[in-house]
């Protein structure tokens, strides 16, 4: 087995530890920083992306594949900026104003960046105005908004149309238990994310147009 498929292994598998041992081995071994992020650490998390998507593995099991992940990945990060290895895209996300819940939309950074993405994460209780300033600072390739309560919907209506109205290239990207495709559709977003996995390919296909 190469040291690149354990690697993947030990991302499907949580383990931090064997990440951590088996990305020095490649760095050693001299493989590229891009090679290890994308056959190595972003193919373990695809894997359990596809997986959680069918059901087959649960939200700790992701919890634990993107921590294992995220130790790779900090070990070649430094070396991935010096050799100037390029971002899929960026992808700015927060859970509206009024509503406090962020696994979710946690879950869905988790899975951008092991799909080789940058997030700027928002946090909770998002005012619209700081959606609008982060679009002017960042200007992300994409915008995600998230609630849970059925409460903060009108909330997230009133975030994408003022997005939109703002800039009307913004592409925005809605999620969340209450939120639905149709619900996305009459508000005007870009696209719907029905679960985390599914944020990951709404974002490719909305960067890849």
């Amino acid at each position: 087995m190469s040291t690149l498929e354990r690697i993947k292994d030990s991302v499907i598998g949580g383990s931090a530890k064997k990440v951590k041992e088996y990305t020095d081995v490649a760095i050693s071994e001299g493989l590229d920083p891009s090679t290890i992020l994308n056959d190595g650490l972003i193919a373990g998390m695809n894997f359990i992306g596809a997986r959680f998507k069918k059901n087959e593995v649960y939200v700790p099991e992701v919890l634990m594949a993107a921590r294992a992940m995220h130790t790779g990945l900090s070990i070649i990060k430094p070396l991935i900026v010096k050799a100037g290895v390029k971002e899929k895209g960026s992808v700015a996300i927060g859970t509206v104003k009024g509503d406090m819940h962020d696994i979710g939309k946690n879950l869905v950074i988790m899975m951008l960046e092991g799909a080789g993405y940058k997030v700027i994460d928002l946090g909770v209780d998002v005012p619209t105005e700081k959606f609008i300033q982060v679009v002017e600072e960042h200007k992300p390739d994409v915008v995600g908004v998230s609630a849970l309560l059925t409460t903060t919907m009108t909330q997230m209506q009133d975030t994408v149309e003022k997005l939109h109205a703002h800039n009307g290239k913004t592409k925005v990207i809605v999620g969340g238990a209450p939120v639905s495709e149709k619900f996305a559709r009459e508000i005007g977003a870009n696209g719907y994310a029905a679960d985390a996995a599914s944020a990951v390919d709404t974002v490719a296909g909305l960067t890849a147009s």
